[in-house]
């Protein structure tokens, strides 16, 4: 199935194989994502880290799933846009996208925001705004270059940061043994009876979630698949699902260690937290190790990642009209939509200075968007082949998608209230921005091809 069929042109390079899909899905996460937000998680789970990340993965597997069904019948960029504009109808599909919106225009700044206060424990004098402009035009740069480009260096960073994972989770188990924290690996990561309740941990799991943000981003790279309309559907789906599990157990392993070497320890400031843990468990040494791991795999790795999804997701609903024209420009020598690129470093500035000092509100405020457009998602699956498609795979088509928008939902119910009013807030202006496109302009519809 070629993306002629849905009325578009090949303009994006292909030049990415299955493996550099699932790398890029799990740079995007980032394997050693806990360390940047341990201390949140460790502090609205009561210790209970684990069990967070294993709820969180539990939840977006469906959430993966459902990207699979739909990479497979709709193989365009756009992801849950594309998906919820084909898979429902057009309103639907500018809602979804817009939802989406807000954790991929977003989720850069945070991640360059993560990397300069994990510097900042370094290099003190430092201010946050140069590392800002360091990270995010160095990323620009590598994106505008090419998606080549871009995957060579994801494989580079992601070999690092399996090294310096491996190396904590070593030593980690070393500490352990020796005495530190709680002497050994312990059931407490996974379940405290002394601190457990639901929603305490639900409302940890709402954070722990950001972690998993990415796999989904595999879907924008729909049309830069090798192959095409021979293998791409099925390679995105396959693709999607692995990152996310290989990931969620490298989560899961990495927090259980942390948690019970911290166990006793007083954060002061729980940006710092799992460095603390780290240097407690190795010394300085682990803990330096640590934290310039993470500012590069954040501000480097994962926020490279985030900029190649968003401008893809700007460039897909560009050329349907829904944002400005301009933003679908793709670059004629390395065949990027380089436009895009460029607005998403701009406003990753604008936002990472203007968060600079309120990283958790920023990171819950990432999250609404996601598991908004999730929900949506879920519903699409069951439309396009319950409901249209009169398919009687009932466990594929119907019940894993019902699950996934019960498990989304529940997070969606824990999380923080202000980040639920400030993301109302943004799906009131996608509503009256689309009205006017609508109603105003008298924009008309997508032609869509099914």
């Amino acid at each position: 199935m070629s993306i002629e069929q849905f009325g578009y042109k090949q303009e994006l390079k292909r030049a990415l194989s299955f493996w550099d899909l699932v790398i890029y899905g799990m740079i995007f996460m980032v394997p050693i994502a806990p360390f940047g937000v341990y201390g949140y998680v460790s502090d609205g789970a009561k210790g209970m880290v684990a069990l967070a990340y294993m709820i969180g993965m539990f939840g977006m597997i469906f959430t993966a799933f459902s990207y699979a069904r739909m990479s497979e019948a709709f193989p365009i960029a756009g992801s849950v846009y594309a998906y919820a504009q084909r898979g429902i109808n057009e309103y639907i599909g500018f809602m979804a996208g817009w939802s989406i919106l807000l954790d991929y225009i977003l989720i850069p700044s945070l991640l360059y925001l993560v990397s300069a206060a994990a510097l900042g424990a370094l290099l003190p004098a430092v201010p946050i705004w140069v590392w800002l402009v360091l990270f995010i035009g160095f990323n620009t740069i590598i994106n505008v270059r090419g998606i080549e480009f871009t995957a060579g260096a994801n494989r580079i960073i992601l070999v690092a940061e399996f090294i310096v994972l491996a190396i904590f989770i070593v030593v980690g188990l070393v500490a352990l043994k020796n005495g530190v924290g709680d002497g050994g690996l312990t059931m407490k990561p996974i379940y405290d009876p002394a601190n457990f309740s639901l929603s305490t941990v639900m409302g940890a799991v709402s954070i722990a979630v950001l972690s998993f943000l990415g796999f989904d981003g595999i879907s924008t790279l729909s049309e830069e698949v090798k192959g095409g309309e021979k293998v791409g559907n099925k390679l995105v789906g396959n693709a999607t699902v692995l990152a996310l599990l290989i990931v969620g157990f490298l989560f899961i392993i990495q927090t259980w260690i942390a948690s019970d070497l911290g166990r006793g320890m007083n954060f002061d400031n729980l940006d710092i937290a799992f460095y603390q843990i780290a240097g407690a468990a190795g010394g300085t040494w682990l803990k330096n190790l640590t934290i310039i791991a993470t500012a590069f795999s954040w501000g480097i790795a994962n926020a490279l990642a985030a900029q190649a999804a968003i401008s893809r997701v700007l460039y897909s609903m560009a050329r349907d009209r829904k944002l400005p024209l301009v933003l679908s420009k793709v670059h004629p020598k390395y065949q990027t939509p380089y436009i895009s690129t460029i607005l998403v470093a701009v406003i990753s500035l604008g936002v990472g200075l203007f968060f600079q000092s309120q990283i958790a509100n920023l990171t819950v405020l990432v999250n609404f968007g996601a598991l908004i457009s999730f929900l949506l998602l879920h519903i699409s699956v069951i439309n396009h082949y319950i409901i249209r498609g009169k398919s009687k795979n009932y466990f594929k088509h119907l019940i894993m998608p019902i699950i996934g928008f019960v498990v989304i939902a529940y997070v969606l119910y824990g999380m923080d209230i202000a980040a639920i009013k400030l993301g109302s807030v943004w799906i009131v202006i996608g509503i009256i921005y689309l009205a006017v496109l609508s109603l105003v302009l008298k924009q008309k519809p997508t032609s869509i091809e099914l």
